[in-house]
C-alpha cells in the first residue's frame, strides 16, 4: 500500500486556487489588485493600458511552440496563496539587461526570440548546440505552480511551463567530475541596450550545484499561464528555484556550462558582500540594507511572513545540511 506523506508546503488540491478563477481576466479587474495595477501604471492613458495589458497577455503569434499550451499540470506543486494575476506578473519586472525600472515591457519586446540556440557543454558527453523548439521536443512539458520570492521583498505565485532541470542534465550526460551547472544568458548589445554598459559584467551569469539541478524543484520555464513566456519574463527559456531569491532564475538562457569550477554570478560579481552562490530564502539572514522577515504580495502589497526555503525545505533542506560553514542564505 502507498502511503503519500505530505510536505510542509503543500495543501490539498481543492485547496489551491481553480484554474477558471486566475485565468479569469474580470475578476482581476473587479477586484483590489486591479487597484494596484492602476497605480502602478499612473502616467498612461487607458487605452495605452488596456493596450499594453492585451499584448503582455497575448500569445507570441511568432512562436512555433504556441500550439503546445497549455501543458498538463503536474499536481504535485500546489499553493497556498491565489495566484497573482496575469496582468501583474507580465508587467513588473526585473530585467536590467533592459533598464533598472520595474517598466520594462516595451523595451524588452527588442529581443529576438526565434532562431534561438542553446549551447550545451562543458564536461559533458554530449556537448550539443541545440534549437529552442527541439529541445522542447525531447523534453516532458508540465505546468508547475510555484510560488516566486525576490530578493527585494516582493513575492507573486505563477503558473511556469516547462520542464524539470534534471531532464537537460540526462540529456548532457555530466561527466564524473562535473560539479556545478554555469547558465549564461543572451549578449546582443544591439537590442538590449544596457548591455553597452561598461560597468555590468555581462552576460548575465548564474549558477547551481549538480545536486540542486537533479532536485525536483529546479524548473527550466518556457511559458506561464497557459502560453509562451512573454519577453520580459525571460522567454524563451529561464529557470525557476522556488526555494531562492529571485535574482538566481536568469533569464533568456544561452548556453548551460558544466563545471567543476564554482560559477560567480552577476550579483556577485557586482556586490559580493550583499549577494552569494546560494541565495537560498531565509527570514532571519537579513539583507545587509533591509529585513527578510517579511515578503509583500505583488498586486495588493499585503505583508506576509517569510518562509524558510520560500516554504519549499522539506524539499531541498537535505541538499545543505553538510554546508553549515556556507553563507547559504546570501
Amino acid at each position: 500500500m502507498f502511503i503519500k506523506t505530505k510536505r510542509g508546503w503543500e495543501i490539498p488540491e481543492r485547496e489551491a486556487t481553480p484554474e477558471h478563477v486566475f485565468f479569469n481576466r474580470r475578476r482581476f479587474l473587479t477586484g483590489t489588485a486591479a487597484i494596484g495595477a492602476a497605480a502602478a501604471l499612473i502616467g498612461c492613458g487607458e487605452d495605452k493600458v488596456a493596450q499594453a495589458e492585451a499584448e503582455s497577455a497575448a500569445p507570441a503569434a511568432d512562436d512555433p511552440s504556441a500550439g503546445l499550451y497549455p501543458f498538463k499540470r503536474n499536481a504535485t506543486y500546489t499553493l497556498d496563496r491565489d495566484v497573482t494575476a496575469e496582468e501583474l506578473a507580465t508587467r513588473y519586472n526585473n530585467y536590467y539587461e533592459f533598464g533598472s525600472s520595474k517598466r520594462i515591457v516595451e523595451e524588452a519586446q527588442a529581443l529576438p526570440l526565434r532562431p534561438w540556440m542553446v549551447a550545451i557543454d562543458g564536461m559533458v558527453a554530449r556537448p550539443l548546440q541545440i534549437g529552442i523548439d527541439d529541445l522542447m521536443k525531447q523534453m516532458p512539458l508540465e505546468e508547475r505552480l510555484y510560488r516566486h520570492r525576490c530578493v527585494e521583498t516582493w513575492s507573486m505565485a505563477v503558473p511556469w511551463s516547462g520542464f524539470a532541470l534534471k531532464e537537460l542534465v540526462k540529456l548532457a550526460e555530466p561527466q564524473a567530475g562535473a560539479k556545478y551547472l554555469r547558465f549564461e544568458t543572451f549578449m546582443n548589445p544591439e537590442v538590449a541596450p544596457e548591455q553597452k554598459t561598461p560597468w555590468y559584467p555581462w552576460p548575465y551569469v548564474e549558477g547551481v550545484t549538480l545536486e540542486e539541478a537533479t532536485n525536483d524543484l529546479a524548473f527550466l520555464v518556457t511559458g506561464m499561464y497557459g502560453k509562451p513566456a512573454p519577453k520580459q519574463n525571460g522567454a524563451p527559456l529561464r529557470l525557476a528555484l522556488p526555494w531562492k531569491y529571485g535574482f538566481k532564475s536568469a533569464k533568456a538562457i544561452a548556453r548551460i556550462t558544466f563545471t567543476d569550477a564554482r560559477p560567480v554570478n552577476f550579483w556577485q560579481t557586482l556586490q559580493a558582500s550583499e549577494y552569494g552562490f546560494w541565495a537560498n530564502v531565509n527570514p532571519e539572514v537579513a539583507h545587509p540594507r533591509w529585513s527578510q522577515a517579511q515578503e509583500r504580495l505583488l498586486g495588493s502589497d499585503e505583508p506576509r511572513p517569510t518562509l524558510l526555503y520560500n516554504g519549499y525545505g522539506e524539499f531541498v533542506a537535505g541538499l545543505y545540511a553538510n554546508l553549515q560553514d556556507e553563507k547559504l542564505f546570501m
